[in-house]
């Protein structure tokens, strides 16, 4: 195919004889282009085309788009009645039609891209932003050629808008309200152009009802968490005071780290030795000798410690972002405000802590997490996580509205006839992990930190919880658990219950197990805590303990048992062999 351009009675005219295919119209050079751009009327003539391919339709499609939005005013002339039947069908009138203002200045190509593809224009522009309607999956915040496709769900919303933020100032650039047609169903999805992900910072505003006692808690005076977030700003580095609640904001996340040849290291359930550690207390003290303190860097240098101890596996506790600062009692020795040292109140399910990172305050939290993982299983070592999808860090409702109480109070967690949050984690609130939208996060997540942080497994705290309908009834086939054991991607992870919850559901021997889940045997601990101690009547149960607890896993065997004598709820090993009775005084919780 050749073409020709005629500049005809003060118009441009473009004519495209014999096949019209892709190749051809890619071959139309930035000076054709840049000719037909400085044009304020463009004629294409097709009366000389004789057949169609369906690539180059869709570019001349993309190309009357283009400069339709542009301002100018396109024209086309020439037509058969079989092309322009076929035109018509493919919605060539849509090319003719631009919905929004026509973008300032010429057209710009976008390297190889320009001819490529028809969605790689801006069909609106928001605050001084090109976007067009995005994918609404996956959710969260993605970068593609181009810019960032942004994802969020609600069902109970009215209206959502994107908040973009400078990563240096923190200061807000655009508020960006998604149009009614950028809602595919209850998902709100936008595209934004030309943004780097690197230099922003991006969050959430939902409007909606305010009515507690329906369940819902829309307020659009709030600034949102991405749920998805990869990537959480606001507790950069361990300890350090803000004025006021920590702004929290969501961040693009690298995917470009090198995992070379890591692969898990797979030890069978029944030869594990598993080290519960928690990160930072693992090498905070000056005795641990790290070069950074308290962090992933620092945990990757005791790994020839953990090697000597014989460890084939490391249990870390929760390293999903949480606020250290979240902690509203005093050492009643020295006054000084408390810690939530643990970690058990979730912020994001999706980021890991920037303040387990000595890389945190740059953003590199996640390569700091993967270079310990690749390390640790270099040298043998399974990784499991401690996650805790029973409840999140917003409490009840005298807590901070932080994300899901925004988005979809209603959706994301259990609550009474009157809209009181149901307490089955003794926190303030739970999780609706068996709502579908909720379980497919939980799902999800996992998913994530399998494919893109290589974890080997997870412990769940309150997993019980997990095993509870919309209204906290126990469930006997509970959906999320049914779904964890038999997900492809997560075949070869280690599932491991803490079977019980705060409201005394008592799951230890019953789990749910559907082939795959093991347990933290606490009947194990209780038994040779007793036996240690010299108490009467205990040589049978320790027998059933020490041949793998039959009585409790004779259909699943032995290595559904993961027993042990002490972790982090309680004394440690020193205290147990020290103490008759607590010493916690200084935490200001009386017990």
């Amino acid at each position: 195919m050749t073409y020709s351009l005629q500049q005809v009675e003060g118009k441009i005219r473009l004519e495209l004889p014999g096949r019209l295919d892709g190749a051809a119209l890619r071959r139309i050079d930035e000076e054709i282009l840049g000719s037909i751009e400085q044009a304020s009327v463009v004629e294409i003539d097709l009366s000389e085309t004789t057949e169609l391919s369906s690539f180059g339709i869709r570019m001349l499609v993309l190309i009357l788009r283009q400069l339709s939005c542009s301002g100018i005013d396109v024209s086309i002339v020439g037509v058969s009645s079989t092309l322009e039947g076929t035109l018509d069908a493919v919605g060539l009138h849509l090319a003719l039609s631009c919905p929004v203002d026509p973008s300032p200045g010429p057209l710009k190509r976008r390297g190889s891209l320009f001819l490529h593809r028809v969605d790689i224009y801006p069909s609106h522009h928001i605050a001084g932003h090109p976007v067009r309607q995005g994918s609404p999956i996956p959710f969260g915040a993605r970068p593609v050629a181009g810019g960032i496709n942004f994802s969020i769900q609600s069902a109970h919303a009215t209206n959502c808008a994107l908040l973009l933020f400078d990563r240096d100032s923190k200061e807000l650039t655009a508020e960006l309200p998604f149009p009614e047609e950028f809602r595919i169903g209850n998902v709100f999805t936008m595209f934004v152009f030309g943004l780097d992900p690197d230099q922003i910072e991006y969050a959430f505003r939902m409007d909606g009802p305010m009515s507690p006692e329906e369940g819902h808690r829309f307020d659009p005076s709030r600034t949102l968490l991405d749920p998805y977030a990869r990537l959480i700003s606001g507790r950069d580095v361990w300890g350090v005071r803000t004025n006021g609640a920590p702004a929290y904001r969501a961040r693009i996340a690298p995917s470009d780290f090198d995992w070379e040849s890591d692969r898990p290291p797979g030890h069978a359930m029944e030869d594990l030795i598993i080290y519960e550690a928690h990160v930072r207390g693992m090498t905070a003290d000056t005795s641990s000798g790290v070069r950074w303190p308290g962090t992933f860097a620092g945990l990757r240098e005791k790994i020839p410690y953990l090697k000597d101890l014989g460890v084939n596996c490391i249990e870390l506790m929760p390293i999903f972002e949480f606020d250290e600062l979240d902690n509203p009692r005093v050492d009643p020795t020295t006054g000084q405000p408390l810690q939530n040292y643990w970690g058990y109140n979730t912020v994001g399910f999706f980021a890991p802590k920037a303040g387990y990172a000595a890389t945190g305050r740059f953003g590199l939290q996640a390569d700091e997490f993967k270079a310990l993982v690749k390390d640790l299983h270099y040298h043998g070592i399974e990784v499991l996580l401690d996650v805790v999808f029973n409840h999140t860090s917003e409490g009840d409702q005298t807590g901070p509205t932080i994300s899901f109480r925004g988005i979809d109070n209603k959706t994301y967690y259990m609550l009474g006839g009157r809209g009181e949050y149901l307490n089955y984690s003794g926190t303030g609130n739970t999780l609706n992990c068996n709502h579908p939208i909720v379980r497919d996060m939980v799902i999800d997540c996992l998913r994530y930190w399998v494919s893109h942080y290589h974890v080997d497994g997870f412990r769940f705290d309150l997993a019980s919880i997990l095993g509870r309908g919309r209204d906290g009834e126990v469930l006997a086939n509970p959906p999320l658990l049914e779904a964890l054991a038999h997900d492809p991607i997560l075949a070869k992870c280690k599932l491991i219950a803490e079977a019980w919850d705060a409201a005394g559901l008592y799951q230890v021997g019953s789990f749910p197990s559907y082939g795959r889940w093991a347990e933290w045997n606490g009947r194990f601990r209780d038994t040779v805590r007793r036996f240690l101690k010299g108490d009467a009547g205990q040589v049978g149960e320790l027998v059933q303990r020490l041949l793998g607890s039959p009585d409790l896993y004779a259909d699943r065997g032995p290595a559904a048992s993961v027993n042990y004598i002490t972790c982090h709820d309680g004394f440690t090993l020193a205290d147990l062999v020290s103490y008759n009775q607590k010493h916690n005084e200084r935490n200001g919780e009386e017990n």
